[in-house]
């Protein structure tokens, strides 16, 4: 699998950067050891959870308890990418990056107190539905389940990829393509297989090899520098030996270890910090397909509130387990990390902006002992599999209830499995297609690059999700208008970014005054007004929402008695998925009607092939079999159930939640507080 001659040469260090080439014979042992327990994992949850129906393969049968949707909430957000960008963000200016990280603290607290429990009550699947529900037509459900589709591919997959690239290419010297279609070809078994279940129990035992590996690592490289106040001491002198004296290029920032910073001059301005990057968190915790969708598979709110809790105790550790690692990474290796001259730059790691990326590899590759090495690689390739098999689940789930249903309305839940999983394919494809793209543009600091493309896409969304769910006057018209005036703004200054490029350090800055003076993180606070101001304005100035499209679907309508004309809908099975589609999209009758419908149609169609075990092994593979094992039970009409958990919630259990969550947002502030 080693082919150290076979580096592009777009990437190729010329340096000696990682001379401890060859993996030994116990690091081997311990990866083959971790893919073997990932595949069991998956395979094991295969095997226990329903796949054949939209519930059981999209919403893990909504039986999940709070650990596993803790540890999958903390695993989908922590990809390859926050090891490589938060560590290079960390070398290259300090903690201020952490800020990213405890804000999200807050922000997945807020999604289980105040937005889930309207989820719940709304009973949908995606988010995209939700606002079909809240606002009725199908203008603002399609653009937005295409617009999540984009925010995935082009930030979270290609991010992904990069950083798993970087470190499999620089670190280990392996074939890039071969290293990359073998890590995808594994994700893919247990997605496609397995749906959103087998997802969450593998980011569970993702969660603790990162967490075992980040800590171990964490801690080697404390005791390497001497303890923090000595890492304090050192970090202002790792400079590298290239730099030219009078130039203030490449020397550490004075503020770097201060997370609020200069409001005007600084990288990440402290009321931006605040205001501006809080919106784009809202949008990425509390809206975001990934996230939401672990809370929604959630047994009950007790246990969704219990997952959110886990996963916002755990948001603590990127200060210590990835950034301070990456600060010290510099101490340790001035000369490379902290390199400033962009010719040197392009030599070490191939990227004349800087090379603060490989600070985490640099520290995995020379720190660790044997074994250890080994398992700092399944770190590394935990968090890219982690996260690449929950973009896949959730891309497939808006895809296949939100497009595909919308053109195929009266599609079997047969026809619906068959192309959710058809679609997590078409991803593995495209993310390997990334692999050139993402070698030939090599930027700084990655963390920042994702961070400035949501800032420019998302508050607008955001600002919809929360006028949508907490001010009842919100209409269609209003939310349609405000989310493209906000999108086309935003869009404009992503272009803007793209076209005029940060300039390097030391070179004079010719760019426009509103991408020059206006900060990304300003700019999403000014988008979030603007967006807010529209949504408002033509929400007062046209026909209020009916009532059916604010019972159930905003906080102060959670608990209304249900409407009297859902049993008549849901009785009549011949129908099928193309009731009332004007007025809300069939997702309850499609989880738990359709299947009455149709597996009569299918039991002979896979009776037929009975005699082929090949394609029975395959059937069962895809969750499918089932469809001819159990059609005594279905044959009974059942009343619908619902999509996802109730909102009942045990008084005792209730009590020690909000507790906990006490607990925890004082935890946050003192933080923010001493590290401020």
């Amino acid at each position: 699998m080693e082919t150290p001659g076979s580096t592009p040469s777009s990437i190729t260090p010329t340096w000696d950067t990682f001379p401890q080439q060859i993996l030994e014979a116990v690091d081997i042992v311990v990866l083959v050891l971790y893919f073997v327990f990932v595949l069991a994992v998956g395979l094991w949850s295969m095997w226990k959870t329903k796949r054949s129906t939209v519930k059981g393969y999209f919403l893990a049968g909504g039986k999940m308890v709070w650990w596993p949707v803790g540890a999958s909430l903390f695993a989908s957000n922590v990809g390859s990418g926050h090891f490589i960008g938060l560590a290079g963000s960390g070398a290259a200016s300090g903690i201020a990056a952490t800020a990213y990280e405890w804000n999200g603290m807050f922000c997945v607290l807020v999604l289980a107190w105040l937005f889930l429990p309207i989820y719940i009550a709304a009973g949908v699947t995606t988010m995209p539905e939700y606002l079909q529900k809240r606002f009725g037509g199908k203008r603002i459900q399609i653009f937005l389940a295409i617009l999540y589709l984009f925010i995935y591919i082009f930030t979270k997959i290609s991010v992904d990829m990069y950083a798993g690239a970087l470190f499999i290419q620089q670190a280990l010297r392996w074939d890039l393509y071969v290293a990359v279609i073998g890590l995808l070809a594994i994700t893919a078994v247990y997605t496609v297989a397995g749906g959103l279940a087998a997802v969450i129990y593998t980011d569970t035992l993702q969660t603790v090899i990162m967490l075992a590996g980040g800590l171990t690592l964490m801690g080697f490289s404390f005791v390497k520098i001497g303890g923090l106040e000595s890492l304090q001491a050192k970090y202002f002198k790792a400079i590298a030996s290239s730099h030219k004296g009078n130039s203030s290029c490449g020397l550490p920032r004075e503020d770097a270890f201060h997370i609020f910073r200069d409001p005007v001059t600084s990288d990440l301005p402290w009321p931006g910090v605040l205001i501006g990057m809080t919106i784009p968190s809202l949008w990425y915790w509390c809206t975001d397909q990934v996230i939401v969708q672990r809370s929604l598979a959630a047994k009950n709110l007790c246990h969704a509130k219990g997952g959110s809790l886990l996963a916002s105790y755990l948001k603590i550790l990127p200060l210590f387990m990835m950034v301070m690692p990456g600060m010290i990474s510099r101490v340790l290796f001035p000369d490379l990390v902290a390199c400033a001259d962009p010719e040197i730059c392009r030599k070490i790691c191939g990227n004349p902006s800087g090379c603060s990326d490989i600070a985490y590899p640099k520290l995995v590759i020379e720190l660790l002992p044997l074994g250890l090495r080994g398992l700092m690689m399944s770190v590394m390739i935990s968090a890219l599999m982690s996260s690449l098999t929950s973009i896949f689940n959730s891309s497939s789930t808006i895809f296949t209830m939100d497009l595909w249903r919308h053109f195929r309305p009266r599609s079997s839940e047969w026809e619906l499995m068959l192309v959710g999983r058809v679609f997590v394919l078409l991803l593995v494809v495209v993310s390997i297609l990334w692999i050139p793209l993402v070698q030939a543009s090599q930027g700084g600091q990655l963390f920042i690059y994702i961070q400035t493309i949501s800032s420019y896409l998302q508050p607008p969304v955001a600002m919809v999700f929360i006028l949508g769910c907490f001010w009842k006057r919100t209409n269609e018209k209003g939310a349609f208008w405000g989310l493209l005036t906000g999108m086309l703004l935003g869009f404009i200054r992503l272009v803007l970014d793209f076209i005029y490029l940060q300039p390097q350090c030391g070179e004079p800055d010719h760019r426009p005054a509103v991408v020059r003076y206006v900060h990304y993180l300003y700019f999403s606070m000014i988008l979030s007004v603007i967006t807010t101001v529209t949504v408002v304005v033509v929400s007062l100035l046209t026909e209020p929402p009916s009532e059916e499209m604010i019972s159930h679907l905003t906080w102060f309508t959670r608990w209304d008695p249900p409407a009297e004309k859902h049993p008549a809908v849901s009785t009549s099975p011949d129908s099928g998925s193309g009731v009332r589609k004007s007025e809300c999209p069939p997702a309850q009758l499609d989880i738990s009607v359709v299947p009455e419908n149709i597996s009569n149609d299918n039991t002979s169609m896979t009776g037929t092939q009975k005699g082929s075990k090949l394609m029975r092994v395959f059937l069962w593979l895809c969750g499918m079999e089932s469809k001819q094992e159990h059609p005594p039970e279905n044959s009974a009409p059942t009343s619908p159930e619902h999509a996802v958990a109730s909102l009942d919630e045990q008084p005792l259990v209730k009590h020690i939640l909000n507790i906990n969550l006490i607990l925890c947002v004082c935890a946050g502030i003192f933080l923010w507080g001493y590290f401020a």
